[in-house]
């Protein structure tokens, strides 16, 4: 089963993918990570953002590898070309650059291969901003998460206040979301936009558990196996009515770790995961 997580900046996605493929026992994939080395990769060796060439030579040949140490759903370390990319893909720097790098097609495309890759014969949650629309149409649940533009920068201001990196008032984030919306909605190739059957969530007033429950419920009703799925879903948060079950012939049971993992699959709770990072 694929199960595609799309939404805007600071909508939760990542957290609530994690939790949802921590429940399910499924692989996850941050694709906004995959972009994001891509562009740190280019500042860091001088590459103009319009340098289309080099950019999409760097999304073909260099590798992208996501490293999961034992008990924890993050990756630990993210590499491209084998250099440590897992703090420098969180700065203002690649924050800013990140939406022209992921316009230009040839980048999407490499990247886009690489992730149905990724899923090829799994069970995956994977999260980015088109998943549900390009890189699979066909997902057996795609869901749209949103929110207040308000509660996205406040989130947005607590997680970047975690890692000590980038801008933490929630005014100037305010303002920077905006842009990076208005650029990922009018981008021609794979905008952002809501896939016509998607599950739309809106989390401004959920905590991540809860956003995660509705997912999982509805997983399981279209014949994912998750003997705590039910748990913590507000009484007004189900899904609409009406909603049909699509048995998968997979099996439920995917692997719960990426490229490069090392160790078993994690077990307990992630204590960052009601951050709502995205």
């Amino acid at each position: 089963m694929i199960i595609a997580i799309d939404g805007p900046a600071g909508s939760g996605k990542s957290t609530v993918a994690r939790r949802v493929a921590k429940r399910l026992a499924f692989t996850y994939l941050d694709t906004g990570a995959m972009y994001r080395a891509v562009t740190w990769r280019a500042l860091s060796c001088g590459i103009a953002l319009d340098d289309v060439a080099s950019l999409s030579r760097i999304a073909r040949e260099e590798p992208i590898a996501f490293t999961h140490a034992r008990d924890t759903w993050q990756p630990d370390l993210i590499t491209i070309a084998g250099v440590d990319a897992t703090s420098s893909i969180r700065t203002p720097e690649v924050d800013a650059a990140v939406s022209a790098v992921s316009a230009i097609p040839a980048v999407r495309e490499a990247l886009v291969e690489q992730q149905r890759a990724i899923a090829r014969g799994t069970d995956i949650v994977m999260e980015g901003r088109d998943i549900g629309t390009v890189v699979f149409p066909a997902a057996e649940l795609k869901v749209f998460l949103t929110a207040s533009p308000e509660e996205r920068a406040r989130r947005r201001a607590g997680q970047n206040a975690r890692r000590h990196t980038g801008e933490t008032d929630p005014h100037a984030i305010l303002s920077q979301i905006a842009e990076r919306d208005r650029l990922d909605s009018a981008r021609p190739t794979a905008p952002l936009v809501a896939a016509s059957d998607a599950l739309v969530l809106d989390s401004s007033k959920l905590e991540a558990r809860q956003v995660a429950a509705v997912i999982c419920r509805t997983a399981v009703e279209r014949g994912a196996t998750d003997p705590r799925a039910i748990r913590h879903a507000p009484p007004d948060a189900h899904p609409p009515s009406g909603t049909r079950r699509h048995p998968t012939g997979r099996s439920s049971h995917g692997r719960t770790w990426h490229i490069g993992h090392r160790g078993d699959p994690p077990q307990g709770a992630d204590p960052s995961e009601d951050s709502h990072e995205a």
